[in-house]
């Protein structure tokens, strides 16, 4: 019965309404609610109570780590400044089993402070960043919550950069699974750091807590969590090298019962994931699909393709049955600009639409000259 919840529930969160049957199973998962996303195919695989609120507990620090990222990006921050230890976030660090043991009024440089959020899942670390990059813990949580609106979250709430226990202070599984795959999207070069297994500041050396990173040569990240409310909590990344190319899984699972129980059940996720569906490549980035002839411009024809790689996840066996169909806003009337959209790629198998991707012009048209225009929109007429 549990996986054909969560066979309807991964049905609900597809393009089109699919029936449970034609999906492969997912495993039993002893946790409260948890999603898996191929995020080679921006493609959810499974779920179980996605939109279920939840306590995120210290995965609320990717949304912290979100935000360091973006003000070192901008220059706002630098990996070498060094920030003096405020008394709030010494005590925010003792209120907690998780912390970096940073002391009062010392220094301590911004890249061993993101090691200590990240390895540690450090709370004294993760205000003393907040309160860099804001200007106050207070003014940061704004920051967060506004960074959430412009993902178009619409459950999570934040009340802390930590994740310590507060009320109002809540996500959903489907909601932290878009923080994640944000992160990895706009800063691939800072994956880095949630891969290191132990970090060692002030002589006290701690392990990272995801498990798997001992286990699975393939995962490099991503946080661990914990609460009584929440429960035991793992957001878990795997990228795999396949014959048709590199394959990244993510996996949400919180509520699980131990520290064992979130890498086992995540593990679980990531290897079904990989064995129960095959990665299609259809086309690359800026890939010509297609040929379409333009009215009224200096060219009499213009190549389209997508802005974006197009690739989807099918049940295993079924990559034959991909197919595409190409929808254009015809008649393409000059001028067109390089990127402008034309038309839409849909991928589908069978009768089940994987995918619909913004297909544009990879080239600019501009218009013909007055005489090539008006014979144009007479042969337009003559249509």
């Amino acid at each position: 019965m549990k996986r054909l919840l969560a066979s309807l529930a991964l049905a609900a969160l597809l393009p089109q309404t699919v029936s449970a049957q034609s999906l492969p199973q997912a495993p039993e998962i002893a946790a409260r609610a948890y999603v898996l996303l191929d995020l080679s195919a921006n493609q959810p695989l499974a779920a179980r109570e996605a939109d279920t609120t939840v306590e995120p507990a210290s995965l609320t620090k990717l949304m912290t780590a979100y935000l360091v990222f973006q003000a070192l990006r901008d220059r706002k921050l630098a990996l070498d400044q060094e920030l003096t230890v405020s008394e709030r976030a010494w005590r925010t660090g003792m209120t907690d089993a998780s912390r970096m043991y940073i002391q009062v009024g010392t220094k301590v440089k911004v890249e061993d402070l993101i090691k200590g959020m990240i390895v540690q899942s450090g709370n004294d670390a993760t205000v003393l960043l907040a309160e860099a990059v804001g200007g106050s813990v207070e003014n940061f949580v704004a920051m967060m919550n506004r960074q959430a609106q412009a993902f178009g979250l619409k459950v999570s709430q934040f009340k802390n950069p930590e994740g310590l226990p507060a009320p109002g202070h809540v996500s959903t599984v489907r909601e932290l699974g878009i923080i994640a795959t944000r992160l990895l999207q706009d800063f691939p070069g800072e994956v880095k750091y949630y891969s290191i297994k132990e970090f060692t500041f002030n002589k006290i050396t701690q392990q990272n807590r995801n498990l798997l990173l001992w286990r699975d040569p393939s995962v490099d990240g991503l946080k661990t969590g914990y609460t009584d409310a929440a429960g035991y909590c793992l957001i878990a990344t795997a990228k795999r090298d396949l014959p048709n190319g590199p394959r990244r899984l993510l996996s949400v699972v919180v509520g699980a019962s131990s520290k064992e129980a979130r890498a086992v059940e995540s593990q679980k996720l990531l290897n079904w994931g990989y064995s129960s569906w095959d990665a299609v490549k259809v086309y690359d980035a800026r890939q010509a699909i297609a040929t379409a002839e333009v009215w009224k411009g200096a060219s009499a024809s213009v190549k389209l393709g997508t802005q974006t790689p197009v690739a989807v996840a099918v049940p295993r066996g079924e990559a034959a049955q991909v197919k595409t169909q190409l929808v254009r806003t015809d008649p393409l009337i000059a001028p067109l600009n390089q990127g402008q959209q034309v038309g839409t790629l849909k991928v589908m198998s069978g009768t089940r639409v994987l995918a619909e991707v913004p297909v544009t012009a990879l080239e600019p048209v501009a218009q013909a000259g007055m005489f090539g225009r008006a014979w144009d929109q007479l042969r337009l007429w003559m249509r």
